[in-house]
């Protein structure tokens, strides 16, 4: 197997800037336990969870979306803003900005920094942490 070309760690740090968060409609993937756990975060039942924030996709399920296309858990706010389920935030969002896309070539992540302010700044993650990160086993933000 080839030595991806991030074999020397990548620097990431969350700054709930929310660009990952808003823009263009896009789906966020929920799993069952997600929903669960969502729902206990929140402290409300499942069903009505899935009523108020989940909409089904095929066979899938994805949060819902605001007007616009922003994650319906994102606030903005002047320093007060940003995920409001941060803590129990689905496996999708734990993981970026480590998806298989992202990673693709130093030129593709170079272009997501464009976006996120939090790429090449912050701890440095191993490629042993990314392997980790990505199989949604760690929190990339958590450090």
């Amino acid at each position: 197997m080839r030595t991806p070309w991030y074999r020397d760690g990548l620097r990431f740090r969350c700054t709930q800037c929310g660009n990952c968060c808003t823009g263009a409609p896009g789906y966020v993937w929920v799993t069952r336990r997600e929903i669960e756990e969502l729902a206990k975060y929140r402290g409300i039942s499942v069903d009505e969870f899935g009523e108020r924030f989940v909409r089904k996709v095929g066979a899938r399920y994805s949060l819902i979306e605001k007007a616009g296309g922003d994650c319906i858990f994102f606030e903005r706010g002047d320093g007060a803003g940003g995920c409001t389920v941060y803590s129990a935030r689905p496996t999708q969002c734990r993981t970026f900005p480590f998806w298989r896309e992202n990673l693709a070539s130093r030129k593709t992540w170079d272009e997501v920094g464009d976006e996120c302010p939090g790429l090449n700044e912050g701890h440095v993650y191993s490629l042993e942490d990314i392997g980790v990160i990505r199989k949604g086993k760690n929190d990339a933000a958590g450090k």
